[in-house]
């Protein structure tokens, strides 16, 4: 397959992602979408690594790995923590949280 395939992919995954990150009211779906946003990365990342002949989009894409299982370990933390309390998950009604 073109690299050009590749980065339509990416490009059409992370419109997707953006799209569900701003329209979804619900966390556990805004974090889905930030995984998706995460993976159209690496796709991106890997094809230019493909492209040039490289490792360095291989290592970068490593590196996003982990940071997106940290961003999932920490965020459905989160949004359990909130739920417990709240007994709703949905974003809008996080508005009044206050410190």
């Amino acid at each position: 397959m073109l690299v050009n395939q590749f980065l339509i992919l990416g490009a059409v995954l992370f419109c997707i992602g953006v799209y569900g990150v701003l329209a979804r009211k619900n966390a556990v779906m805004v974090l889905m979408s930030i995984e998706l946003i995460l993976n159209s990365v690496n796709i991106n990342l890997l094809a230019f690594d493909l492209m040039n002949g490289g490792l360095e989009g291989s290592v970068f894409a490593l590196y996003i790995i982990g940071i997106a299982a940290a961003e999932v370990g920490v965020g459905l933390a989160m949004v359990l923590l909130i739920y417990r309390n709240k007994k709703s998950i949905a974003l809008d009604e996080l508005s009044e949280m206050k410190g």
